[in-house]
């Protein structure tokens, strides 16, 4: 009897794990870069995320922006890896190394709901311009890339009314893709142009959902200082020819 019930509770408990459920590798502070790698993920309930320090001469840990969802602990010199608690809530979860949070050492990670409730998945038909068309003069050029990559231009101005050019690249994961966004400077029109004077700067979050081949929304986290977090619905304004979307 004793046998009987030791082997209904292990089978009781592996049930209770999900089979799907994954682990993602986050590296902190590559080569000593003030960064996270890859910066934004898109993972599914009941997923981890394991983050790894090599050791160097910065303290670094990972935090995330909602109380309580993880902690790595105290910013530390040393080698050290951490795995977060599964995500079982849908969501998007910002998270920062403390002392370098100002300098924009940030990420953020998306958690899919249910893959059952999902009904549409990005194929690389996707690829092309999406815009809102009461917003229209500004919107992105949208490039799926192989795997589940993707690369994004949001094509807009900053508060001065100027001309400013957004990339992101991230992950895709189901419907959603989660892309890092960097602005630009110190270029010159050729052919004065200079690789190496060029600036990049982490500008933020965006996010992007798909709900088919032509309709999709946007999300965006600044954490650039006089930029707000907002978002938009976006329609598709053109197409690769040759790439099917479903």
């Amino acid at each position: 009897m004793c046998k009987y019930l030791f082997s209904l509770s292990v089978l009781l408990l592996a049930a209770a794990t999900p089979a799907w459920a994954a682990d993602h590798a986050v590296t902190v502070a590559p080569g000593g870069a003030l960064t996270f790698s890859p910066s934004s993920l898109t993972i599914n309930q009941g997923d981890t995320v394991t983050f790894t320090y090599a050791g160097g001469d910065m303290p670094h840990n990972a935090v995330s922006d909602t109380s309580g969802v993880f902690s790595s602990g105290n910013a530390i010199r040393s080698a050290w890896r951490y795995t977060t608690p599964p995500f079982n809530t849908a969501g998007t979860f910002g998270y920062s190394c403390t002392p370098h949070k100002s300098v924009g050492m940030t990420g953020s990670i998306v958690v899919q709901g249910d893959s059952s409730t999902t009904t549409f998945s990005i194929v690389p038909g996707i690829t092309g311009s999406w815009y809102l068309p009461a917003q229209s003069g500004h919107g992105f050029n949208v490039e799926v890339l192989p795997n589940n990559g993707m690369l994004a231009f949001w094509y807009v101005y900053d508060n001065a009314g100027n001309n400013l050019w957004l990339v992101g690249q991230g992950t895709y994961s189901g419907d959603t893709a989660t892309l890092t966004m960097q602005s630009g400077s110190g270029g010159l029109f050729p052919p004065n142009f200079d690789k190496n004077k060029i600036v990049r700067t982490n500008w933020g979050t965006l996010t992007l959902k798909f709900s088919d081949c032509n309709t999709a929304s946007a999300q965006w986290s600044p954490i650039m200082p006089g930029y707000t977090s907002g978002s938009m619905d976006l329609v598709r304004l053109s197409g690769v020819s040759g790439l099917a979307c479903p």
